[in-house]
């Protein structure tokens, strides 16, 4: 019985090393984040939003003073005329919002497409990576809990994206 309980566990011991040679993790977000596509990417997706904050911040300020100079006018102007200019304000707040989240929604999605055309770019590199190292398993950084850090192949998927994809273009 001890003899049996010995070499199921040898065996299990030998499978498991085995095993571990054969996998291997990488941190995706590092990979998206840190290539010269995916850091192209997200400065271009940068640019574009601190542009629209600069222009939505510019026509917030403008609402604020019509808002100042409405109230101004409170006691001058007739009580139809002022709900009437309190109801068009609203109406323009109302649209800023609705063309501030729609824009927000389109760079959103341009996110997204840039990274997925980034990962389907990023896919054939691991899969040919794999083959050529034998690596039977590569698993994402998020969902290893302890690894040994000769384990980790990030920099070099990195090394080789760089060299096979310099940029993705953002919708």
């Amino acid at each position: 019985m001890k003899k049996i309980f010995l070499i199921i566990t040898l065996s299990l011991f030998c499978f498991s090393n085995s095993f571990a040679e054969a996998t291997h993790f990488i941190d995706f977000n590092k990979v998206l984040n840190s290539s010269k596509a995916g850091a192209s990417a997200q400065k271009e997706l940068q640019k574009r939003f601190e542009q629209q904050a600069k222009k939505y911040d510019g026509q917030q300020a403008d609402i604020r003073k019509e808002e100042s100079n409405i109230i101004a006018q409170k006691k001058l102007i007739t009580p139809e005329e002022y709900k009437k200019k309190v109801e068009t304000l609203r109406n323009k707040v109302a649209k800023l919002q609705k063309n501030k989240n729609a824009d927000l929604e389109k760079l959103t999605k341009s996110r997204a497409n840039a990274k997925s055309t980034l990962l389907k770019a990023l896919n054939p590199i691991v899969r040919k990576y794999m083959e050529e190292n034998k690596i039977r398993l590569i698993l994402d950084k998020k969902s290893v809990i302890l690894g040994d850090k000769n384990l980790e192949i990030t920099d070099k998927i990195i090394t080789i994206l760089n060299k096979e994809l310099l940029s993705i273009k953002v919708n």
